[in-house]
């Protein structure tokens, strides 16, 4: 018999994957957790049914959420992390001799613990003496924090459940306060290309749009997301993106990256005419 775990898309579409084994299935007081084991991409997680990670294409995402800001960012060295439970922002953050604090906010303690024991691929940073973490609700927390972080990366689920608060006018202007003169926020952005994934890009655009002075849109290539195509949000208090990114300071750091580059960083900006059409519409 052949097992196969199946993500819907759309009604219809959906991803499919051969599955050798479910090694976890479980509901926390949040959410249901599972991990599967596959030949293509390795072992996977999903929460509620919906794909977070994959091992073969976790890179990706993890690396441009991250390396982005931190390339633009002349010295970030206390930052917040919400959502993140995997762990991959974590071991991508830890890489930087400056950063001195993470704060990491992660609303489901069971998340963390799961995917140490199955995922050590990414919860591999997790006891870094830097990583400070809490299980609580990141938008909570952030309403109790000013002027404190030099970035915030929000690395949230879909805006329904668990995440639904993350995408709130409240949460991002509490974001704002929380980040210093400086600051930079990061977010997952959702997709553009199916019609309820666009929605839910667009809403949380324009509510960014309205707290912070520079925001823009950046891409990627996520093969296991829906339609692959997927953005992440940038937002500054004075930082350009690209105008601001310091390509010689962040090579000469010499992190070896397998997707991130400081020359695909600038062209991740530059979108399709459908997707700046769709943000214009917001702006």
């Amino acid at each position: 018999m052949e097992l196969w775990f199946s993500e819907k898309h759309t009604e219809t579409v959906k991803l499919s994957i051969k599955v050798d084994k479910q090694l976890v299935s479980l509901q926390s007081d949040f959410q249901r957790i599972d991990i599967f084991d596959s030949q293509e991409f390795g072992r996977f997680l999903t929460l509620d049914g919906y794909m977070m990670l994959t091992e073969k294409d976790e890179f990706i995402y993890h690396e441009m959420i991250t390396h982005v800001p931190m390339a633009v960012h002349p010295n970030a060295r206390r930052v917040l992390v919400i959502g993140a439970g995997d762990g991959g922002v974590i071991r991508e953050l830890t890489r930087y001799k400056n950063v001195e604090h993470i704060d990491l906010v992660e609303i489901d303690e069971m998340v963390v613990k799961i995917c140490k024991e199955y995922l050590p691929q990414t919860a591999c940073c997790f006891d870094d003496p830097r990583v400070h973490p809490y299980y609580e609700d990141g938008l909570k927390f952030v309403r109790k924090h000013e002027n404190e972080y030099d970035l915030i990366i929000v690395d949230s689920t879909d805006p329904f459940g668990p995440g639904e608060g993350l995408f709130t006018k409240e949460f991002y202007g509490n974001c704002y306060k929380a980040l210093k003169e400086d600051g930079i926020m990061v977010n997952q952005h959702e997709s553009p290309f199916y019609t309820s994934d666009a929605i839910a890009m667009k809403r949380a655009h324009k509510r960014i749009v309205e707290s912070f002075a520079i925001s823009r849109v950046y891409q990627a290539h996520i093969p296991t997301y829906p339609s692959g195509h997927w953005l992440f949000g940038f937002a500054s208090k004075k930082y350009h993106p690209i105008h601001d990114l310091n390509a010689s300071r962040w090579n000469a750091l010499g992190l070896k990256t397998s997707y991130y580059n400081t020359n695909l960083h600038k062209g991740a900006f530059y979108l399709p005419n459908y997707v700046q059409e769709m943000l214009h519409d917001v702006e």
